[in-house]
């Protein structure tokens, strides 16, 4: 669960937070969050607000790359559904209970969100998905 760097997978910019890591590419971005971490509503504007400054007026990807434990207050999906550009949402996780909750979390998002064990199939999923839109 690496995020490979090629040559068309530039890092655009890196962002560090108080509960992770945002690294923003062209017509997506990647969140990965430290462990024990709790996602809450303040700190996901933070991310919006990201996504706003690079993806502003154009189609994007969002993936969680849950290599971490960490915990996301679900009122969360009810303001990130509304942002209308982003276009796919993917978790990559290997782990039993992160495909428990994702069940959870997508009943809260009601988007186009998908779950993948591999990155570089998470990947190619969202930029199916941005392109088609």
């Amino acid at each position: 669960m690496k995020i490979e760097q090629s040559k068309n997978k530039i890092v655009v910019r890196e962002y560090h937070l108080e509960t992770g890591i945002i690294q923003v590419f062209e017509d997506y971005m990647v969140a990965i969050f430290e462990e024990g971490a709790t996602l809450t509503l303040e700190r996901a504007y933070q991310i919006i607000g990201i996504a706003e400054i690079h993806f502003r007026n154009k189609k994007f990807g969002y993936i969680s790359l849950r290599k971490n434990s960490y915990a996301i207050d679900p009122t969360v999906y009810t303001y990130i559904r509304e942002i209308e550009n982003l276009k796919a949402f993917a978790v990559v996780s290997v782990k039993e209970i992160d495909m428990h909750n994702f069940k959870i979390e997508k009943l809260f998002y009601k988007n186009q969100m998908k779950f993948f064990i591999e990155y570089d199939n998470a990947l190619a999923w969202v930029k199916k998905r941005v392109k088609a839109k």
